[in-house]
């Protein structure tokens, strides 16, 4: 990937990219993920790890954390569990000092404090204080998970902002990012129109509005 690539993604808002993953018929938009405070903004590549319950003896939580490249997004998979963590407080300052751009969870975090006072982003479905340990343990990492109802794979771009996040697929991103920066023109110039004195209806057939994310035939 190049950064110009990457930077061009991260100048767009994952309302747009969402709306030009529909115009591909792709999934993307990561169902019922939350930012963990409005503003953040994060971008990057997917290092992708998979939880399971815990066996008997517990497996590790893991140590994955020194694999992962700076610029990268942490993606856990831990089955949508609320009721135990699989990252806190360590885990995020590590993150932060590493040059990690965020991370998602299928499941809750908690030490919350620490990724707000340094502007670190996460997105995970809520926060509970219960540890992982001995309740899961890792059973993959760098394979494919499911992340709010969307497959997700080491590489592929995660994209966050204050309304959640959305997955790019690698096999294609190129077009994607063609469409949303379409997109994000379009609206942009129904904008200009609209503040420039136009009705919002004439604007919005002046630019094609309806038909932006229309799935193609």
């Amino acid at each position: 990937m190049s950064d110009t690539l990457l930077e061009r993604f991260g100048a767009l808002g994952t309302a747009t990219v969402s709306d030009a993953l529909d115009k591909l018929h792709r999934q993307g938009s990561l169902l019922g993920l939350a930012p963990l405070a409005d503003g953040q903004r994060m971008a990057g590549r997917a290092f992708t790890v998979r939880y399971v319950s815990a066996q008997v003896p517990a497996g590790t939580v893991g140590d994955f954390i020194d694999q992962v490249e700076p610029g990268q997004v942490v993606v856990l998979d831990n089955d949508g569990r609320v009721d135990c963590t699989v990252w806190g407080d360590i885990l995020t300052a590590v993150a932060h000092h590493r040059g990690i751009a965020g991370t998602v969870i299928e499941g809750v975090c908690r030490d919350t404090h620490r990724a707000l006072s340094i502007g670190y982003p996460i997105y995970s479905r809520g926060r509970f204080m219960r540890t992982g340990k001995d309740r899961v343990e890792v059973a993959e990492e760098q394979g494919p998970v499911t992340i709010g109802g969307v497959t997700v794979r080491p590489g592929d771009i995660l994209l966050g902002d204050s309304d959640g996040v959305v997955a790019i697929p690698q096999d294609c991103e190129e077009r994607v990012l063609e469409i949303a920066e379409m997109i994000h023109a379009r609206e942009e110039s129904i904008l200009d129109a609209a503040l420039g004195g136009a009705s919002i209806a004439e604007a919005r057939a002046r630019y094609g509005y309806h038909d932006l994310q229309r799935a193609e035939a």
